[in-house]
């Protein structure tokens, strides 16, 4: 079934370029959860503009070739945007961490589940994706549009290490103020990754997924390896 004959919030398919380019996420959560607060795509627009805007010194002689995105999470396996050149990277400063609580998503009122976010402390590999300068901030939408839509993200330029040296890349930070930021044990967490499901999927496909492209591309994410099978042995026991 294509994504445009699918029902209103019916995003079983996941993620993809063209739910993007219709705004389909945002039909989605009208449907399914219409009491989420959500930016305009004015407001998405305006970001996009003030982050390009705040581009440190190093990253305007990047500005002909496009901007770099950090990717720690789903950017890695489903970027949804024209990826001009990818790099292994790592960031010192920050790591990753199930640190989003939602019952949207990947989660639902029922089965709320959880989401990755760069949290300060330690440091974090992953991979920079270079995004094109032409039409940037058309290709940069498609990403607000996903990463920015319900504010549980902060755009943060942060310079990463690569192979080919250090680049500035815009990072999506989790937002300690949102309502959905949370700090969990890992009993809770192995819980809500093994339970959490909702319009987009389950949390335990999420960070399957996850772990299977960080391990593609020769890293090795200790934590989140283990939690993937604490997940997938509390599933099989449920």
């Amino acid at each position: 079934m294509r994504d445009a004959d699918r029902a209103p919030g019916d995003l079983a398919g996941g993620i993809t370029r063209e739910v993007l380019e219709r705004d389909g996420i945002r039909t989605a959560f009208g449907v399914r959860h219409p009491d989420v607060a959500l930016a305009s795509d004015a407001a998405l627009r305006d970001s996009i503009r003030h982050t390009l805007a705040r581009q440190p010194d190093g990253a305007h002689a990047q500005a002909t070739a496009g901007v770099w995105l950090f990717g720690y999470g789903s950017l890695l396996w489903n970027p949804c945007v024209a990826v001009a050149e990818s790099r292994m990277a790592r960031l010192y400063g920050f790591h990753r961490d199930f640190r989003l609580k939602l019952a949207y998503g990947r989660g639902s009122p029922e089965a709320p589940g959880l989401m990755l976010g760069l949290v300060p402390g330690g440091s974090c590999n992953g991979m920079t994706l270079r995004v094109s300068a032409s039409d940037l901030e058309h290709e940069l939408l498609m990403v607000w549009r996903r990463e920015m839509l319900t504010g549980v993200y902060t755009p943060r330029w942060l310079t990463v290490r690569t192979c080919a040296g250090p680049v500035a890349a815009i990072a999506f930070v989790v937002n300690a103020a949102h309502p959905c930021h949370c700090r969990l044990d890992d009993t809770q967490v192995v819980h809500l990754l093994a339970t959490g499901h909702g319009m987009i999927g389950s949390s335990a496909d999420y960070l399957a997924n996850t772990v299977a492209h960080l391990e593609a591309e020769g890293i090795h994410d200790g934590r989140l390896q283990t939690l993937h099978e604490r997940v997938q042995r509390s599933r099989l026991s449920s």
